[in-house]
């Protein structure tokens, strides 16, 4: 079962368990997936729509000087697992050979093949803005 699939399936669990909140995310969710041009969706395309929702609730909470919020809470329950710093860190320093590249940032390209939507691209830009 994709992740589409299983996010839609939710939705019925979250009625029957009558709880409104994740209720209304998966259903922000689905909206999203309907106003794609195809039907069935890869499971990257639906990250990117769940990174691409989460980023905006983050714009709004910030710019209302709110906290956090369980909605990007709920999205995030559905992105796979995120590579720590460490591991990261690690990867980089056991694959990456700076000399070869004009400089730290253009490095992000191959780190970012490697881990997928498993690490934030902001997050991969600020690891290497310290690495020395």
């Amino acid at each position: 079962m994709g992740l589409q699939q299983e996010i839609e399936a939710q939705l019925k669990v979250a009625l029957k368990a009558r709880d409104k909140e994740r209720a209304g995310a998966i259903r922000i969710l689905k909206g999203e997936f309907q106003r794609q041009p195809e039907k069935e969706l890869s499971d990257e395309q639906v990250i990117g729509i769940i990174k691409k929702l989460i980023k905006s609730e983050r714009e709004l909470l910030d710019a209302s000087g709110g906290g956090s919020s369980d909605y990007i809470d709920i999205l995030q329950s559905y992105l796979p697992q995120q590579a720590s710093e460490d591991e990261v860190r690690a990867w980089i320093k056991e694959n990456i050979d700076f000399g070869s590249f004009g400089n730290k940032m253009q490095a992000m390209r191959p780190i970012m093949a490697h881990f997928g939507s498993s690490v934030d691209g902001a997050a991969v830009k600020k690891i290497l803005q310290d690495m020395d």
